[in-house]
């Protein structure tokens, strides 16, 4: 009965020094930095998608042979 008693006890020891662990807290704020670091690529591109695509176009364009009339 005894080995029982200590077992349990040990058990709620391992529980609340897990609770008590950061590791959860530091893993939620790597999320949310991970999470706001793709916002800022999302609003980047999308802000600058268009300006990109036309210096590529027109770069596309330079490059083509001219045919001669």
């Amino acid at each position: 009965m005894l080995s029982l008693i200590a077992t349990l006890q040990t058990l709620g020891f391992a529980a609340k020094d897990r609770l008590r662990s950061e590791k959860g807290a530091t893993a939620v704020e790597y999320g949310i930095m991970v999470a706001l670091i793709a916002v800022v690529i999302i609003v980047a591109v999308t802000t600058l998608g268009g300006q990109i695509n036309t210096a590529f176009t027109s770069i596309v364009d330079g490059l083509k042979p001219k045919v001669a009339p």
